[in-house]
């Protein structure tokens, strides 16, 4: 199917990379719980189309730039990093019943996880790595190949990106008349996306 070999363990791969808890997929999370299913779905789109830049990118031959000069990765690298953590600090130092740090406001939601997601330069170098796994090389068309990729990811990553966001607002319903409750779930936002600017950080 458009030159994409054994296309159902493709979509498939897909999913499960979806599934790996990240710093996009806490975004959602996040999100969700702050501002409902509206800004949830926001930052829904923010990812997806942060993933089609470095998608994209990837397809284009940054990843070989990236390898080539180690200085930029690494600044990409760090400026991600220093992104997740100023955020979460954000959650973290946010006085009790003062405004949230992060406004609910939708366009805001999609910025911030657009960002998220598109300061992680491993995504690229994944791509990189993913793409040729299910190239066919016998009946690869070239751009028309790469672009039928791309719409299935981006396909999958809003069905599961609205799902997941779905059972977040589910849960914010049940809780939000809790505030001491929210509260410590948002600090508990706030320490994930830390630990992974850390993790972007510091990891080899």
């Amino acid at each position: 199917m458009f030159g994409i070999s054994d296309y159902g363990a493709f979509c498939a791969a897909v999913l499960v990379f979806l599934m790996l808890p990240g710093p996009g997929t806490f975004a959602l999370l996040n999100s969700a719980g702050k501002g409902g299913f509206r800004a949830g779905a926001a930052a829904t789109a923010g990812v997806i189309a942060g993933d089609q830049v470095l998608l994209w990118l990837a397809v284009a031959g940054v990843a070989a730039l990236l390898a080539a000069y180690p200085a930029v990765f690494l600044a990409v690298q760090y400026a991600g990093a220093a992104y997740l953590a100023w955020i979460g600090l954000r959650l973290l130092t946010a006085r009790e019943g003062a405004a949230s740090p992060v406004r609910i406001e939708p366009r805001h939601y999609a910025r911030q996880a657009f960002f998220i997601t598109l300061l992680n330069p491993k995504a690229i170098v994944f791509y990189m790595a993913f793409f040729p796994l299910f190239v066919n090389p016998a009946t690869h068309r070239g751009i028309p190949t790469f672009a039928a990729m791309a719409a299935t990811i981006a396909v999958i990553t809003a069905l599961y990106g609205l799902a997941l966001v779905a059972v977040a607002r589910a849960v914010r319903q049940q809780v939000q008349s809790r505030r001491g409750l929210l509260r410590w779930l948002e600090r508990l936002a706030g320490v994930f996306l830390i630990g992974f600017g850390l993790r972007l950080a510091f990891s080899k």
